[in-house]
């Protein structure tokens, strides 16, 4: 449910918003800070494919030794779809197609299914980075209110919207932020110590790109 990983001694850290299939205004943001592979760390807030046409190459970076993903809605829509216990029924495949689904037609469902099987065991619900001496975490919709609890599977990871429906600035306990995607939002905003970041690569062109150090500057390091 949840892996934890050590501060990055070698490098940088950055976080990046929902991709959505957009590999090349990845890369054009990557370029565009000098992403080192072999030094830097890019963690990822989930929703990597659906709806745009490079999606397979997407689902392939969690592959990589320097890309750290967690699971979104569009990969437990496609696990469903292909690999859930109502694999290839009319439900679950309907429900994946409808919501952007459709370039793994062209892309081969065998050849997705595949490449699933070897990317979700990378995928987890949660991850927590040490920074600078802060703990970081990132979940794909919505975290619970006790960062503590955030190994308990709950449809709130990758769906929830509670709290940014109802401007909720309560910090969540035990961590000092945690950093979400999955709702569109027009810039980057903050509810307490959550920070939304899906910007809308796919329907607005824009991609977040932030530095874990940037985000975290000015937080005292004393989660409740």
């Amino acid at each position: 449910m949840i892996q934890r990983h050590d501060p990055n001694e070698h490098g940088r850290d950055f976080i990046v918003g929902d991709i959505h299939g957009q590999l090349a205004l990845l890369h054009d943001k990557l370029s565009g800070v000098g992403f080192d592979r072999q030094r830097d760390r890019l963690f990822s807030v989930g929703d990597l494919i659906d709806r745009g046409a490079e999606s397979l190459q997407c689902l392939s970076l969690a592959l990589e030794p320097w890309f750290y993903a967690v699971r979104g809605n569009h990969e437990m829509l496609a696990h469903d779809a292909l690999l859930g216990e109502e694999r290839g029924s009319l439900k679950t495949r309907d429900a994946w197609m409808i919501n952007g689904g459709t370039w793994a037609l062209e892309a081969g469902l065998a050849e997705v299914q595949m490449l699933l099987q070897h990317v979700l065991p990378c995928m987890p619900y949660a991850r927590e980075i040490s920074v600078a001496g802060k703990r970081l975490g990132i979940v794909h919709a919505e975290p619970p209110a006790d960062w503590r609890n955030v190994a308990t599977p709950s449809q709130e990871l990758l769906w929830g919207r509670t709290r940014i429906r109802r401007g909720d600035e309560t910090p969540v306990r035990g961590i000092d932020a945690v950093v979400v995607g999955h709702t569109i939002v027009e810039r980057p905003i903050c509810l307490g110590n959550v920070h939304y970041i899906d910007t809308g690569a796919f329907t607005t062109g824009r991609l977040t790109l932030i530095e874990a150090r940037t985000l975290l500057s000015g937080i005292e390091s004393s989660p409740l």
